[in-house]
């Protein structure tokens, strides 16, 4: 179940167009009130403002950052679907989130199909050439390999020759891609990389042994061995020289450039999340607190 949960909903605002939408005026998310700033609503876009909703896009299942909150329904629950709840209640409008491919997200969002995508998304060099990004977490890449470890894997050298399986257009392909030079230069054979609609996809070929790692996010990793089938499917492979993840960068909120005036007020609400503690009640109720961010940064990605 979610941790956001709506409170109060009320038709108000300084226009009529703003009276025309009922939206949240605040909110319970993690066990914290979140209220409603009206000048960040007031300093949103026009359109947005008037519609009372921020267009998300996302991709499900990618836990726990994106869940379904129970198998074969349709709400979703997770860190990012309860953060934008929560950025939702404090700029006065609803974050409607819909499940896309992953590898469909920014391109959706380019279309202006939708405003935003929130779904783990690493703030790279080459996405802000399409996308602005407010970051709010900093994490790094972990190893899922089958329980027991049978393929002995300690560290990211050890795969390659191996088969891996990866989401496709994600940062943690990006970096099994950089790798294969490493596993060149050690003279080894390079990385047999498996791409997959979803990270759903590359479990299950782990769990058929037609792979024996998946590499995904270091908290999406951690929660998958602690919640599929008890704990009993999956470990994650602890490697002392990467505590946090393999090449940990910042994770955002992407924002169409076409709304500046969006990411300005998603900022500034996200930094009103971290003053109080919200954003980091968000993250511990999924296990990973230490991945919230002290400073609500744009476009900090440097790579």
């Amino acid at each position: 179940m979610s941790t956001a949960a709506v409170v109060s909903l009320a038709a108000c605002g300084g226009n009529a167009a703003d009276a025309a939408a009922v939206v949240p005026t605040r909110a319970t998310v993690a066990g914290a009130q979140v209220t409603r700033d009206q000048a960040l609503h007031d300093a949103l876009p026009d359109r947005i403002r008037q519609s009372g909703t921020v267009r998300v896009a996302t991709d499900v299942p990618y836990a726990p950052f994106e869940m379904f909150a129970t198998e074969g329904g349709s709400d979703l629950t997770g860190l990012d679907y309860d953060l934008g709840q929560a950025l939702g209640a404090k700029l006065g409008v609803r974050f409607a989130f819909t499940p896309q491919k992953f590898d469909g997200l920014v391109p959706a969002v380019q279309a202006g199909k939708f405003d935003a995508a929130m779904s783990a998304l690493t703030d790279s060099k080459e996405r802000q050439q399409v996308l602005d990004f407010v970051d709010y977490s900093v994490s790094g890449s972990g190893i899922l390999v089958a329980k027991g470890n049978p393929s002995a894997v300690t560290k990211l050298d050890d795969l390659c020759g191996r088969q891996v399986g990866v989401e496709a257009a994600s940062h943690q392909l990006q970096l099994l891609q950089a790798h294969q030079s490493t596993c060149a230069a050690a003279g080894r054979p390079p990385v047999g990389i498996q791409t997959f609609p979803k990270d759903s996809d590359a479990q299950l070929a782990l769990r058929s042994g037609k792979v024996v790692a998946d590499l995904l996010t270091k908290p999406a990793a951690g929660w998958t061995a602690k919640n599929a089938d008890g704990g009993a499917a999956f470990e994650v492979v602890d490697d002392p020289a990467a505590s946090s993840g393999y090449d940990a960068t910042p994770n955002g909120i992407g924002v169409s450039k076409q709304l500046p005036q969006l990411t300005e007020a998603i900022r500034k609400a996200l930094q009103q999340l971290i003053d109080d503690g919200t954003l980091t009640r968000i993250c511990a109720a999924y296990g990973v607190p230490s991945i919230a961010v002290k400073q609500a940064t744009e476009n900090a990605g440097v790579s």
